[in-house]
């Protein structure tokens, strides 16, 4: 893998990762 490949991985699981917190956020209110 080239190292665009690794840093497009890493940049959708950190918004997939913050998306995941803001759904679980907002279900406890």
């Amino acid at each position: 893998m080239s190292v665009i490949h690794i840093i497009g991985a890493v940049i959708a699981a950190l918004l997939f990762g913050y998306l995941v917190y803001a759904l679980i956020k907002a279900e406890k209110f």
